[in-house]
């Protein structure tokens, strides 16, 4: 029998794509340096985070120890493409879901803790109260992980705290995040905080946002806990000749395309377009006579595995009058393959992640 391992990691994420996904790549990393990680959540997002994992090979994933936690029923309301925000709302019954869980994650955490030396807690900061009771063990550290960028996450508390200092720079010119995000979402987001934590993450480089990790670190702001800016955890070694056998239309599409002629155009999994939105931007798009890969999906419901996403209708006939120029792609796309290729434009990127 093999000894218990000295050092537990437990990841528990927001049950929203881009926030499994990226504790699901953090995990990753830190299995290849031979780390016991514990991947927890509803059977549900489990189910998800593994359905959709963008260029993680089978043998890494396998060394993730998933914990399908007892979950009731969770509500899956369809997003509304119409509503004046796009704030995912629609993904609530999740969040809430995932804040009742506290005494099952208290209960794993404990028997984690009695097994090994070190026990670390890493928490998607929105699901906080989730995991409370981790402070309350003896050998246990937490740490927030914050999917936001630096800048935005900074702007938000800054805000919030009515502005406790003054800084320099672009931030006196921007509006009030009152004007796009509605007061109850700033307030849940402001008061997701445990004191005792040890520090925080930030899923960002140093390079590009040292200003707002400085400016978080403030003790205004975190009460001068860690922060610690760890890259974006994706694999940077990534090609989009992986999984050659088994590779998506588009990207057999995009080998037909010349060099650097592509522009990627996303919504990314919380957004819910109009049809007379999508109308427009196809009409932009067509007129343009510029190459493009458009990922045209309904925003994720809280189940994404509840019944059949709404189908956005495009212009009679666009799709085969630009089928030279563009592809349309309905279904869940391979991102980082689709970034990673060759005839992809990065200068020409248009994604936009809400």
């Amino acid at each position: 029998m093999e000894p218990p391992p000295d050092v537990a990691v437990v990841m528990v994420p927001l049950p929203c794509q881009s926030h499994l996904n990226q504790l699901l790549q953090l995990s990753i990393q830190m299995v290849s340096y031979g780390l016991s990680v514990h991947y927890i959540g509803s059977a549900t997002h489990n189910r998800q985070a593994k359905l959709r994992t963008n260029g993680l090979k089978p043998n890494a994933m396998s060394k993730i120890q998933f914990h399908d936690l007892p979950t009731p029923p969770i509500a899956a309301p369809d997003p509304d493409p119409n509503s004046f925000n796009k704030v995912p709302v629609h993904l609530w019954p999740a969040t809430e879901a995932y804040m009742n869980l506290r005494q099952p994650i208290g209960s794993l955490l404990e028997e984690l803790s009695s097994k090994t030396r070190r026990t670390v807690i890493i928490y998607d900061r929105m699901v906080s109260e989730a995991v409370r009771d981790a402070v309350l063990l003896p050998n246990a550290e937490s740490y927030a992980f914050n999917c936001l960028s630096a800048f935005n996450l900074f702007f938000i508390l800054w805000e919030a705290m009515e502005k406790p200092f003054k800084v320099e720079g672009e931030l006196r010119h921007i509006p009030s995040m009152k004007e796009f995000i509605p007061e109850a979402a700033l307030d849940f987001i402001v008061s997701n905080t445990i004191e005792e934590r040890a520090g925080d993450i930030h899923n960002t480089s140093i390079v590009v946002e040292k200003t707002y990790i400085d400016l978080m670190a403030r003790e205004e702001i975190s009460g001068k806990k860690q922060q610690w800016a760890i890259r974006p955890s994706l694999p940077t070694n990534f090609s989009s000749k992986n999984g050659t056998e088994s590779r998506h239309k588009c990207l057999k599409w995009l080998d037909k395309q010349a060099p650097r002629s592509v522009i990627y155009v996303s919504f990314g999994t919380t957004t819910s377009l109009t049809d007379e939105e999508a109308g427009e931007l196809a009409m932009g798009l067509e007129q343009s006579k510029q190459k493009f890969l458009w990922v045209l999906r309904d925003a994720d419901k809280a189940d994404i595995f509840a019944g059949e996403a709404r189908r956005i209708e495009l212009p009679d006939g666009f799709e085969e009058r630009v089928k030279e120029d563009g592809m349309v792609v309905r279904d869940w796309a391979p991102q980082l393959e689709i970034l990673a290729h060759e005839r992809f434009y990065e200068p020409l990127w248009l994604e936009f992640v809400l």
